[in-house]
């Protein structure tokens, strides 16, 4: 571990100017060098000629000396184990790891115990977060009662007392009359119903279905589990106009049968996360149980067409899928681990392999990580604007660095992309104009 946490440590008092940085701006969809002026914990003005001689006297100002300044990561996928779990991940732990990601705002999944059905709970939510002061935490409401995918959960109850958004988590809802009429309903409040396309009967296997599977003697979930529960879906969600966000998607077939729904003009859009085009099934070899994930890594042509999805735009955004497991849950035989891995550290680095590699310019990566995620959620960040809240990161989009799960900030260490080489690291964290990390290797000149 390297860097500080900086909790609760205020504002400057007066405005602050971030200098001489290459900025990017997902909404203009550019990338130039210039500044940021912050006041009162929002973006006064910035702009490539902002500042080019230095700030007026009296500002405080930050020389970036060239670092990348973006708007924050809005992660719209993020499990805890608070409540009921604390010993895998809390809510002030999972705000650690936010912020050495470049995490600014995440959205919470309802699977915890008790679940997310109760607006108490949602008022949970936005109390801690108040008292960790680190990143921006939302909350999902639970689609149905207990996650049980059979009476719809109190939608008009939970939106009031602020959920952004509804969902049963990793719980695929299998009874497509319960699906419609959730969409029904959630289009009185012009909710977001959030689905995991999973056909429950057919996606009970160990890892996605293919020559790895046989080879390893493992049930596998076919890739058609997936397609199949998007077709539906996509039907429900043209029959009743309601909103559907279909998430994790991890499979060639979906991304065309998403695609043509959109040129339908239909109301879907959907997101993936980050293993799902920077791993195939051979990161399972060996029964490699921190690649257990749902739905399972699938084969390397699957991968490739989740990249050219969000290359295309047919794939909105990328979430981290951040869900810890403890020891207990993973260091066991494959079949009997628990699926899930951390990735709230690593979502930028991961993700900046899409720039390396050609298939995305920085300004569209986080139209994908900032600027579309907090559109579909109608959260106030993830852009550049006069008056929009100051969370921002700034990253070194060329160091590299080996990701070891052991200096991770998460509480608990089942990464994926443990002993990955990656280019890129966080180098600070803003959050309503504070500084809430800061990478040792990041000692800007500051001057009033």
């Amino acid at each position: 571990m390297s860097g500080d946490i900086l909790r609760g440590v205020p504002p400057h008092a007066g405005s602050t100017a971030y200098i001489n940085a290459r900025i990017i701006d997902p909404t203009a969809d550019s990338e130039y060098t210039g500044a940021i002026l912050i006041s009162d914990g929002k973006i006064a003005d910035f702009g490539p000629n902002l500042f080019a001689s230095g700030a007026p006297y009296g500002i405080q100002s930050v020389d970036c000396r060239g670092l990348y300044l973006a708007p924050g990561i809005v992660d719209t996928r993020v499990h805890t184990g608070e409540p009921g779990e604390e010993h895998k991940e809390t809510l002030d732990s999972a705000g650690v790891a936010a912020a050495v990601g470049g995490i600014t705002s995440l959205v919470l999944l309802p699977d915890t115990e008790p679940p997310f059905d109760d607006a108490s709970l949602i008022e949970f939510v936005a109390r801690r977060a108040r008292q960790i002061k680190l990143a921006n935490m939302y909350a999902y409401g639970a689609l149905t009662v207990g996650l049980e995918g059979k009476e719809l959960a109190e939608i008009g109850l939970l939106a009031e007392a602020g959920a952004v958004g509804f969902t049963d988590a990793d719980h695929a809802v299998g009874n497509a009359q319960v699906m419609r009429r959730a969409l029904y309903y959630a289009k009185a409040f012009d909710a977001l119903i959030v689905h995991l396309p999973q056909e429950p009967t057919l996606s009970s296997g160990h890892m996605s279905s293919g020559l790895m599977a046989t080879r390893l003697g493992l049930s596998g979930n076919p890739p058609l589990a997936e397609v199949m529960m998007v077709e539906r879906d996509i039907r429900l969600a043209e029959m009743t106009g309601g909103r559907l966000h279909l998430t994790k998607i991890s499979t060639a077939e979906s991304v065309k049968v998403i695609a043509a729904a959109k040129a339908r003009g239909l109301k879907i859009t959907c997101d993936t996360a980050a293993p799902y085009f920077a791993l195939n099934d051979l990161a399972v070899g060996d029964y490699r149980t921190f690649g257990k994930l749902v739905p399972p890594l699938r084969g390397e042509a699957d991968r490739e067409a989740i990249v050219e999805g969000l290359k295309s735009g047919v794939i909105d955004a990328i979430v981290s899928d951040h869900r810890p497991q403890d020891q207990d849950s993973k260091r066991v035989p494959f079949a009997q681990a628990e699926p899930g891995g951390i990735g709230l550290e690593t979502l930028l680095p991961v993700s900046l392999e899409l720039t390396h590699n050609g298939h995305l310019t920085l300004p569209q990566l986080f139209q994908r990580l900032s600027s579309a995620p907090a559109r579909l959620f109608n959260l106030p960040g993830g852009k550049l604007a006069k008056g929009a809240p100051a969370d921002l990161v700034i990253f070194d989009s060329s160091l590299a660095w080996k990701i070891d799960r052991t200096d991770l900030w998460s509480k608990t260490k089942n990464s994926p992309f443990d002993e990955r080489p990656v280019q890129g690291k966080v180098m600070a964290t803003i959050v309503g104009g504070r500084t809430i990390y800061r990478d040792d290797r990041f000692v800007p000149a500051v001057a009033a």
